[in-house]
């Protein structure tokens, strides 16, 4: 199947999963009010794959495509945000996925979702990813791929997709290597489930290295959001991360020890893709070796970017003011706010770029606003609720 080069380093991360084509409202309200729709492509594994990129960590993308238009905008936007496509492959008889999106406003229609919120609306059964399946093993470049990755980025939405699709997610699991980490987001979405059963996804869970899950999604798929009690309910994962909405994060290892890290404030445009932006900025920080407690600032960090910006991706700020964050004590983490226009908060260097932070109580500077990447998805993946993207 033809495919798509993508040169540059050996990815040390892999992401594998559904993306589709997008159509995205050229106004908020209910879909019946909307008169024009502009093209774009998004994607859980692939939004992550793009912010892992983004974030300096070489990765690829592992999927299946139809061969159509839309599977080559998609493929082409994906490597355009410096991931590798090389192991996608195009099926020639089966379909891109295809959804809408449905983006809340104030236009007083009965149906209008409201400020901030949005709805997706899938036409996705039957695609060519749904094909993929254990023979994607024996495929040379998913098998090169996967056989040099450091990280493995699996998702629950996958194990939906269709029964080849889940026995693909077994054998990945089943293949243990010391030097490779698996995380599993659960992304847990009721509508793919409604045709499946979805007991077969804790013993996926359980399978990982790291686990992450929200806390209404998992109190929705198994009746608690309490991370003591999900680290009992998948005691085999090294760390189980559990987002708790707008509020905290708190990440428990095995042996016990338990971290929590609040959200930054922020000042959303629109939440699609937070989640997939916390998840790259903690696998991120995961493969930096950093610690528990800034692996989950640089996720919150990257989820407000994403917060903040048009579609499923955005930046993070300069290197200096990522690092004086991650730095930062509790007090200035807490005062920090993102918006739009730029990160302000005590713990930032001069004009966000070098120096030190001031003394507790000193002036708060705001850095310039070099997160809000280029318009629509395409851009890198990243609290009201640190919610995945799209899929």
């Amino acid at each position: 199947m033809p495919r798509q080069d993508t040169p540059g380093p050996a990815p040390t991360a892999v992401c594998l999963g559904e993306s589709m084509a997008v159509l995205l409202p050229d106004r908020p309200g209910p879909l019946e009010s909307v008169e024009n729709f502009r093209l774009a492509v998004g994607g859980a594994e692939s939004n992550v794959a793009g912010a892992l990129a983004a974030l300096g960590v070489p990765t690829a993308w592992i999927s299946r495509v139809g061969d159509d238009g839309f599977g080559r905008r998609l493929v082409a936007e994906v490597a355009a945000r410096g991931v590798d496509v090389s192991a996608v492959a195009v099926d020639p008889h089966r379909p891109t996925g295809l959804y809408l999106k449905e983006v809340g406003g104030t236009t007083g229609h009965d149906r209008d979702l409201g400020p901030g919120r949005s709805r997706l609306h899938y036409h996705r059964r039957g695609s060519a990813a749904a094909a993929l399946s254990p023979a994607l093993l024996a495929d040379p470049a998913a098998a090169a791929l996967l056989a040099g990755a450091r990280l493995l980025h699996l998702s629950g939405i996958t194990a939906a997709l269709s029964d080849d699709c889940l026995a693909l997610l077994h054998a990945l699991l089943a293949d243990r290597r010391p030097a490779r980490t698996v995380s599993f987001d659960l992304n847990w979405r009721p509508a793919l489930w409604q045709d499946r059963d979805p007991a077969v996804l804790p013993p996926l869970l359980d399978a990982a290295d790291l686990l992450l899950l929200g806390s209404d999604e998992a109190q929705a798929a198994f009746g608690t959001g309490d991370p003591a009690a999900l680290r009992r309910r998948f005691p085999t994962p090294a760390t189980l991360v559990v987002k708790d909405a707008d509020r905290q994060v708190t990440a428990l290892d095995r042996d016990g020890t338990a971290v929590t890290e609040p959200a930054l404030a922020v000042e959303v445009v629109e939440a699609t893709g937070a989640g997939d932006a916390f998840a790259a900025g903690y696998l991120a920080g995961t493969l930096r070796g950093l610690d528990q407690r800034r692996r989950l600032r640089l996720g919150h960090l990257s989820a407000a970017c994403a917060l903040t910006a048009h579609g499923d991706q955005a930046e993070l700020p300069p290197a200096a003011v990522v690092a004086a964050l991650l730095d930062a004590s509790p007090a200035h983490w807490a005062a920090t706010r993102v918006t739009a226009d730029g990160i302000t908060g005590p713990a930032l260097p001069p004009d966000g770029i070098t120096g030190p932070p001031p003394p507790a109580g000193g002036t708060r500077r705001t850095t310039r606003a070099p997160h809000t990447g280029r318009p629509g998805p395409g851009t890198m993946s990243g609290t009201p609720s640190p919610r995945s993207g799209a899929r």
